[in-house]
């Protein structure tokens, strides 16, 4: 294949590996077109679940409005429609988009030579399934069209045949529409009048960017400059529309610098994918409009108040013995920054300190004698007419005597060589103290470890209070702990423990504790032996956790139902050296 004089067999040698390569060449592409095809599929299922998501919202907005009825709900019903009046706007402008996209796609099928002259729903053999319904896409099947691999058709028809750097026809027009969708959809969401307020923004078309971090600065710059829009209400999802719907116009493809983003969308892409950019630029689209008419919806479905923050809330029981049921509610709170509540204690503290922010009253304040304190106010918000919400609160707080306890989450013993984890709590103090006698403590997060010290059996700990405003500390509780060694681990064998049955292909052996024992102790084998009944010679014998070849090559020798017998040298944390035996049937 190289030149010169070759023999019919060489030449037939030849011809096979370029036969070969062909035919891997082919089936790498079938596999490429296939996934395009799939790719395709799941945008179009996707397109329909944002078209009814959209379309949901105005179905919401139509259903109030007929809900409002008589005199008293006139202004409701006037708001409902002026907000259903914007929402049309939108969904017309994207069922517009929609259409021109779908269009092209059509165009592309026919210069291919596809059928598309008739709609058969869920019909393998036909491409066109069901038709553009408002802003629900064309449903095709891409499986049944014959060019799937083409891409002359697909750069003729989005004009990017002739230029990659200057896109023609469809795909100029494609560009043009790409950025008159996106500077009306913000317009629509963020130009309109509200009660005696006129908000407008001025969109500007921002093409240019270095990545998406310069994106996001040049777009909250764009919007943030347009004072006569609701910024307070309205100002993220106006950047987030914006920013969705924007691409980059020229762009740097293999060294080649300037190529317009419809050229390098569509440049030598098969007919399935470029079908499958077309879709993606409706999925974007519908996006896009989904977000638009939920923030419409918001306007009027989020009753008389406004919010612009969140915060979580947790409420409930403040305090419970052991044993007793206790009950919190978590909630996520929602306030406006702009318009903080107005709170009032009218009983159960006298010498107060009050902040408001983040929508709460932050109330500080001494508590009194006895078991319980009750406190008693009012708290008042503004709604969107500057009209006070006044409601009533009230809160009991349960007083507690000073009190120590000391408990051990793993055992009521210390265990010499071995952390010890131990949690304490000094009540009535905002810090506790532990100490120790015959035993070593500190501090580890929010509990300490304890070990103990010397040859003693036995060990204290005590538990004391202290308030860091007086300095005063107060012991409240001493406690005696028996001390001992750590129980012996378990062997096992792999994931057998001794008396259970092993597997002949296990290397690995392992000293632990069962789940019965709850100490998190690490245990290392520095030695073992095995051996099997009847086996010749001197057992075989080693150092670490892993058995040798010819420990393996002993084991496989045994008879099913035979025993295999280990006997290792096992190191915990406390340094003592045990012998453990291990016993496993084959």
């Amino acid at each position: 294949m190289a030149g010169g004089k070759e023999t019919p067999r060489q030449k037939m040698i030849g011809m096979m590996y370029l036969v070969l390569t062909a035919l891997l060449a082919l089936n790498v592409s079938k596999s490429i077109i296939d996934a395009f095809v799939t790719i395709e599929e799941n945008i179009q299922k996707a397109n329909i679940v944002q078209a009814d998501r959209g379309t949901g919202f105005m179905d919401d907005v139509r259903s109030e409005i007929v809900a409002s009825k008589g005199e008293d709900q006139a202004a409701k019903k006037q708001k409902l429609e002026f907000v259903l009046g914007q929402m049309k706007k939108i969904d017309d402008e994207t069922a517009s988009y929609i259409a021109l996209i779908d269009k092209y796609k059509l165009e592309i099928l026919k210069e291919v030579g596809e059928k598309v002259d008739s709609y058969k729903d869920k019909d393998a053999e036909s491409i066109l399934w069901l038709k553009q319904d408002g802003a629900k896409p064309t449903r095709m099947n891409l499986a049944a069209a014959q060019g799937q691999d083409k891409f002359d058709e697909p750069m003729r028809v989005m004009g990017v045949s002739e230029s990659i750097k200057v896109p023609q026809g469809n795909g100029a027009e494609l560009w043009k529409k790409m950025n008159e969708l996106r500077k009306k959809l913000v317009e629509y969401t963020g130009s309109y009048k509200w009660g005696e307020s006129n908000f407008s923004v001025n969109v500007s078309e921002i093409n240019d960017f270095t990545d998406n971090k310069d994106l996001i600065k040049k777009v909250t710059d764009m919007i943030d400059k347009n004072t006569k829009g609701n910024l307070k209400e309205d100002r993220q999802v106006l950047i987030d529309l914006y920013m969705m719907l924007t691409k980059k116009e020229k762009n740097k493809v293999h060294d080649q610098e300037g190529v317009h983003w419809v050229g390098m969308t569509f440049d030598h892409v098969p007919l399935v994918a470029a079908i499958a950019a077309l879709s993606s630029l409706e999925q974007e689209a519908l996006s896009a409009r989904a977000l638009a008419l939920a923030h419409w919806k918001s306007k009027v479905s989020t009753g008389e108040y406004s919010f612009n923050k969140i915060v979580p809330l947790a409420y409930g029981d403040l305090i419970a013995n052991t044993g007793d049921s206790a009950h919190i509610s978590v909630m996520m709170a929602a306030f406006d920054s702009d318009n903080q509540p107005k709170v009032v204690v009218t009983e159960g503290a006298t010498d107060y300190k009050l902040e408001t922010a983040d929508g709460q009253g932050k109330l500080g304040f001494k508590v009194a004698g006895g078991t319980e304190q009750l406190l008693k106010g009012t708290v008042a918000i503004k709604n969107k007419s500057g009209v006070w919400k006044t409601a009533e609160w009230e809160h009991k707080i349960v007083i507690m005597k000073p009190s120590g306890a000391i408990s051990l989450p793993e055992l009521n013993v210390l265990y010499r060589g071995y952390s010890n984890v131990v949690s304490a709590v000094a009540s009535g103090f905002d810090q506790t103290l532990l100490t120790g006698a015959g035993v070593s403590v500190t501090k580890q997060g929010e509990n300490w470890i304890a070990k103990p010290v010397g040859s003693g059996r036995e060990a204290s700990l005590s538990v004391s209070g202290k308030n860091s405003v007086t300095g005063k500390t107060q012991n409240l509780l001493t406690q005696k702990f028996r001390v001992s060694n750590l129980p012996d681990p378990e062997l096992y064998w792999g994931a057998s423990k001794s008396g259970e049955k092993g597997s002949r292909s296990e290397a690995k052996l392992f000293a632990k504790y069962p789940p019965e024992i709850p100490l998190n102790a690490t245990f290392n084998i520095v030695g073992w032996e095995v051996s099997i009944p009847g086996a010749q010679g001197a057992p075989p014998q080693g150092t670490g956790g892993v058995l040798s070849p010819n420990a393996m090559a002993l084991i496989k020798q045994a008879k099913p139902g035979m025993t295999v017998s280990f006997l290792c040298t096992v190191v915990g944390p406390d340094g003592i050296r045990r012998k453990k035996a291990g016993a496993f049937k084959l």
